[in-house]
């Protein structure tokens, strides 16, 4: 079983937020911390707000803030609002009924069964408890920053292409001629 990427970036999303906690976070904070699609962060804070994980506050100070306890935030609750479904098979949709087994299928009551122990496993943890060693988490956020920020790159001197001497280009060769 996989998870989508919008129950993963939800997660993040979360966890960014719950270590936050009260202040604001951006969608392009999370996106450059985690090396995610800011686009696709913004639909997973849609759903996040919409079910009232997150506000989202707008305006030029505006960005996202957790609105729950940490503690009352459960996984396999996130997950059932993120996924599209848990059908592990396409004939555990009720619409799939093309299968000439589907009624009497026991594979189908496995998997169902399946989908819903996973959905329970995930229920057993809180956003809380994902968030409950902060220290490492930040020290690991802000590491992943420092590696992306401009000023840790190579010197324009010192970068191979940018130092190497442009070869000049006679005038009618540029032309086509």
């Amino acid at each position: 079983m996989r998870l989508s990427l919008h129950s993963d970036y939800a997660f993040r999303m979360l966890i960014h937020a719950g270590l936050r906690a009260p202040m604001l976070t951006t969608v392009g904070e999370v996106a450059k911390d985690f090396s995610l699609s800011a686009t696709h962060l913004n639909k997973v804070a849609q759903t996040l707000a919409a079910h009232g994980y997150l506000q989202t506050v707008r305006g030029r100070s505006g960005g996202l803030r957790l609105i729950r306890d940490p503690k009352s935030i459960r996984l396999g609750q996130v997950a059932k609002v993120t996924e599209p479904d848990f059908h592990l098979a396409p004939c555990m949709s009720p619409t799939a009924e093309t299968c000439p087994i589907y009624e009497p299928c026991v594979l189908r009551g496995a998997l169902v069964q399946a989908a819903e122990a996973f959905v329970a496993r995930l229920d057993q943890w809180t956003l809380a408890d994902l968030i409950a060693k902060r220290r490492p988490l930040l020290i690991g956020i802000e590491s992943a920053r420092i590696e992306q920020s401009p000023a840790n790159s190579l010197p324009r001197t010192l970068h191979p292409k940018r130092n190497s001497p442009k070869k000049r280009v006679p005038e009618r060769d540029r032309r086509g001629r």
